[in-house]
């Protein structure tokens, strides 16, 4: 891992060309030979092998043995204290995270545990920490956790089976429509064998895939806390009173719309589990709230929070030259990111008639000019994206050949013929020179007139029946100023081809609502993932089934031949078979088009008062600033004696 200092100078197109080969996360050979030493196979109810384990992988490949001590990339003597401060903007008015009302306050889920945790340096591994083991069938059709007899809440009491059992029945009954539609049909039945061991039954009809990762990633609350008043105490209602939880962190404080404060529990009953060696290393971390961005910049300069993971270009090219940062009081990072990028964009809400023909969506996106963008406005620090999984090794190239053809042409007719014979979608090219391509704008008006839309008189875009081609980009009021501006030119090349195209500037729990409403046609939106695993958090992000009411499908895509891709993925028999499975899917996902690509940055920024640490070798699927970086002591106290912290 090299750590490279803040160079304003540097291009992200440049780094994205050596980003890591993320092949050996994926098929889990980081550590060969230990796969076979990881789990413990035995008989049982008669020739039905199970399979033991101190954690689980899909196809059994776990990293690090059932005696490992920690994880690779932690430091197992990091020192425990200090405090990170973090800033938010906007409001919140809730502090459960998981109702779809309310604005909820920023990381409530720190004070839960779960039976296990995907870990930052493989896809799709999960170790156990309120569990000690699980046992499953190689049907999978249920699965057996065993929890750790020590494992307590805040409040000392005990974490048991029927605690784990009536979370997942809470998310069922209460949590989101489109997980609670999903996960329903997949558990056919939970029970509590004893006071430590926890059993889930699948139903067999349907993929074996994100079976047991669903049940076992689902935080766990205790059971009697929401019984005692079941009407107020629900996870579909906002709430300020939060369950005890059995996790690292509880709630100290808060101050609606200005502060949240989470303290460090002392007597954390999982802080020797092998996975938490090496994490949960501050006292306290605190959220700061502002207004906006620029409020929330302007007081890290002033030293009202301490660590800043910055996602402006503009702020991090120009910005950062500040006395404290001169001084070396502040010190800035640029840390290679080994995660695929985000498929941000703006998503087009194909719920909305006019958006419904792809010509209609293919001259929209004409309009938008990425390479003037990036110079312009982003500082040339973006890189282009095309791709679901750009820079993997399940990114779709070219037209499809070898296996990827032979699992699309076995899919049948819901395959287009084009998506076989036809080059992979890829981003459109703009002249960086000026906002307004000519060429691009010549070629977005002739597809707007084969769909229908003429332009008028006045120099508006109509169809037979007199309608507007109206669109409207929301935003809200605490995104960044660089992606205003980024709407605003998008919104001026979309007026010149007789587009009536508008943005509209809300206040942040307005714009919580109206997404989850699905009340705009364009939202620049980071709710799609990337994949380099499949399951059925695919389906709540590009599944049909889902698409009506998802969180997640901020597009509402019902596409048949992406479900059939996603359906054929889940029933994969190996890794090679998933990940040609996946590379359809990036295929697919494209032909579909239902995002404009805006781009993505290559490095994390961050911006730290010089007292937080890291190891040298930091995983490539988290920053993991939260979790396994530390405060020197010796540092902080020198910054404090100088006057910089309080």
């Amino acid at each position: 891992m090299t750590i490279r200092p803040h160079r304003t100078e540097s291009r992200a197109r440049t780094k994205a060309r050596h980003r890591p080969d993320l092949r050996p996360y994926a098929t889990g050979a980081l550590a060969l030979g230990v796969a076979l030493l990881a789990v413990q196979a035995f008989a049982q109810d008669g020739d039905e092998t199970i399979i033991k384990a101190h954690g689980y992988s899909y196809f059994g490949n776990l990293d690090y043995p059932e005696d490992y001590a920690h994880f690779d990339f932690v430091n197992p003597d990091a020192p425990k204290g200090g405090e990170l401060v973090l800033s938010a903007t906007g409001t919140f008015d809730s502090l459960n995270p998981y109702s779809r009302k309310g604005r909820a306050g920023a990381l409530t889920t720190l004070q839960y545990d779960q039976l296990f945790e995907s870990v930052e340096d493989s896809v799709g591994q999960y170790y156990c920490i309120l569990c000690e083991s699980l046992e499953y069938p190689e049907s999978r059709d249920w699965v057996i956790f065993n929890l750790r007899p020590e494992a307590t809440f805040w409040d000392g009491t005990p974490v048991t089976a029927e605690d784990v059992v009536y979370s997942h029945r809470l998310f069922i009954t209460q949590g989101l429509p489109s997980y609670a539609q999903a996960v329903g049909e997949m558990v056919t039945g939970a029970e509590a064998l004893d006071e430590h061991r926890v059993k889930f039954t699948f139903n067999p009809e349907l993929s074996k895939r994100s079976r047991i990762e669903t049940v076992g990633s689902t935080p766990v609350f205790k059971k009697a806390w929401f019984e005692e008043d079941p009407e107020n105490r629900r996870l579909d209602e906002p709430r300020m009173e939060v369950p005890p939880g059995s996790g690292p962190y509880r709630l100290d404080s808060y101050d609606v719309n200005r502060r949240i404060v989470y303290s460090r529990r002392d007597d954390y009953w999982g802080e020797d589990v092998p996975f938490n060696v090496g994490r949960n290393n501050y006292d306290t971390i605190r959220l700061e709230y502002f207004a906006d961005q620029t409020a929330s910049f302007e007081a890290f300069k002033a030293g009202e929070y301490t660590f800043k993971v910055e996602t402006d270009p503009k702020q991090w090219a120009s910005a950062y030259d500040f006395p404290k940062v001169q001084e070396g009081v502040i010190v800035t990072e640029e840390i290679p990111d080994g995660s695929p990028p985000n498929p941000t964009g703006f998503v087009f809400n194909l719920g909305k008639e006019q958006l419904q023909d792809k010509r209609v969506r293919e001259a929209i996106a004409l309009a938008f000019n990425f390479e003037w963008t990036n110079e312009s406005l982003l500082f040339g620090l973006y890189s282009p994206r095309s791709s679901f999984v750009e820079g993997t090794h399940v990114e779709a190239t070219d037209v499809p050949t070898g296996a990827e053809l032979e699992f699309l042409q076995s899919l049948g007719d819901v395959v287009p013929e084009e998506l076989l014979t036809e080059p992979v979608r890829v981003m459109h090219a703009s002249d960086g020179d000026r906002l307004a391509d000519r060429r691009n704008l010549r070629s977005a008006s002739r597809l707007l007139s084969e769909a229908g839309w003429e332009v008028g008189d006045d120099g508006i875009r109509r169809n037979d029946a007199g309608e507007t081609l109206s669109v409207n980009l929301l935003i809200p009021s605490n995104i960044q100023p660089s992606v205003e501006a980024m709407h605003e030119t998008f919104v001026q090349n979309l007026q010149q081809i007789g587009v009536d195209a508008t943005f509209e500037r809300v206040d942040p729990s307005q714009y919580t609502l109206r997404r989850r409403d699905r009340d705009y046609d364009i939202l620049y939106s980071t709710r799609y993932g990337a994949f380099l695993s499949t399951g059925g958090g695919l389906t709540q992000m590009y599944g049909s089934r889902e698409a009506e009411f998802s969180l997640f499908n901020p597009a509402g895509l019902a596409s048949p031949l992406v479900d059939e891709i996603l359906e054929a993925s889940f029933v994969a028999d190996s890794q090679e078979e998933t990940d040609v499975a996946l590379t359809a899917l990036d295929r697919a996902l494209r032909h579909e088009f239902f995002v404009i690509p805006t781009g993505y940055i290559a490095d994390h920024w961050v911006a730290y008062f010089d007292m937080y640490e890291h190891p040298e070798e930091l995983p490539p699927y988290d920053l993991g600033y939260l979790s396994f970086w530390w405060v020197n002591p010796e540092k902080e106290a020198a910054l404090k004696a100088a006057g910089h912290l309080d």
